[in-house]
């Protein structure tokens, strides 16, 4: 049986969708942004897009303006919730 393939939004490498993070948008405050939230479970409506669960691939996916694109949204992405699941192994304090 063949692995489900996606790609992530920020480095553009495709990957098996079990290392991925799925994010959808949801609307946010009136000045036109919209929320990406992570979509653990994969049962949030909506459209989807996949990132690798790094910092390195959040901020590459924000400074191309891919969630926009990926999500089919215009305005500015707020990705705080997004940011607060994603830590990177040498920013955890043991």
């Amino acid at each position: 049986m063949s692995s489900v393939i996606r790609t992530c939004i920020g480095c553009r490498e495709r990957a098996d969708k079990s290392t991925l993070v799925r994010v959808v948008a949801q609307p946010g405050a009136s000045d036109g942004s919209f929320a990406v939230v992570p979509d653990t479970d994969g049962t949030l409506p909506g459209r989807g897009a996949h990132l690798h669960p790094s910092s390195e691939c959040l901020e590459l996916a924000v400074r191309r303006r891919a969630f926009g694109r990926a999500l089919r949204r215009e305005g500015r992405p707020q990705t705080d919730a997004l940011r607060s699941l994603i830590v990177d192994p040498g920013d955890r304090s043991t």
